[in-house]
């Protein structure tokens, strides 16, 4: 049996509401996910997410929308709306659990995490991201990821654990200089009160986190949730086996990475690299 579709919330965000007129339009012509992806060269599931606010608009989606169903110019309009939210749907739900956490651990396997962040690195990554963003668009989108350092100075404040991949500290993500500075920061924050950095070094090889970024969080209710990330898409899994299974790589990964101090000796050591 068939599963019906996920009820929508249109006064949700312009994001929510791009992907209810989405289904509306499509529903009425009674086209299906499959059909509408074989249209606009897209996947059902990549079509599906959009629906239901969980993925960013394709920017090449909306002119392709109004052609199919004949809109004149609906979905272009609506874009350029949708596209100031600085977060998508799936970015606000894992957000709001951090607010509510009190341990949040990471992993990351190329990019230092958005709480970690400076200002430079993520201007960088935020512009790579979406080469077509206006200036306005992307400093919106700064100052929304570095906003959310407000977390780490709150009362009460989260414990936080990570474990970077070497290679998130060797690519220069915005050039020498931004790099150094994050590698500054990164130092200053391995061992304090409320924050325990780790590198996992390149020569422990293969292990079960390879290819991405994960975040377990540990609310302050009890329970705990895991958000998996990769380049395009993000899962939130709340089941106690999911969280269970991803706690035990996290836990494995973490043993096998260097100590607070000689991460910190090696983030020192890349940082003088970059300077030569």
């Amino acid at each position: 049996m068939a599963r019906p579709p996920r009820e929508l919330t249109p006064d949700r965000s312009i994001r929510h509401l791009f992907g209810a007129e989405m289904r509306r339009y499509r529903e009425a012509a009674g086209m299906s996910l499959e059909r509408l992806a074989e249209i606009v060269r897209s996947s059902r599931s990549n079509l599906s997410r959009i629906e239901t606010a969980e993925q960013m608009i394709p920017p090449e989606l909306p002119a392709q929308l109004d052609a199919a169903f004949n809109t004149d110019g609906h979905f272009q309009r609506l874009y350029p709306l949708a596209r100031r939210e600085a977060h998508p749907d799936k970015y606000r739900r894992r957000m709001e659990l951090e607010e509510r956490a009190c341990v949040i651990s990471y992993y990351a396997g190329q990019l230092v995490p958005g709480l970690l962040q400076t200002e430079a690195y993520a201007r960088a990554l935020l512009r790579v991201g979406d080469p077509t963003a206006t200036k306005d668009e992307l400093e919106t989108k700064v100052a929304a990821r570095i906003g959310r350092q407000r977390l780490l100075t709150a009362d009460p404040r989260p414990h936080l654990t990570a474990v970077l991949d070497e290679s998130a500290l060797c690519r220069p993500v915005g050039g020498a200089g931004v790099m150094a500075a994050q590698l500054e920061l990164l130092a200053a924050s391995v061992d304090t009160s409320h924050c325990l950095i780790q590198v996992l070094p390149y020569s422990h090889g293969e292990h079960a986190l390879m290819g991405g970024m994960l975040s377990i969080l540990e609310l302050r209710d009890g329970t705990s949730v895991a958000y998996e990330e990769s380049i395009r898409n993000g899962h939130l899994l709340e089941t106690d086996v999911d969280v269970a299974s991803y706690r035990q790589a996290y836990d494995r990964v973490r043993a096998y990475a260097l100590s607070p101090t000689d991460s910190a000796a090696l983030m020192h050591d890349v940082r003088r690299r970059l300077s030569q």
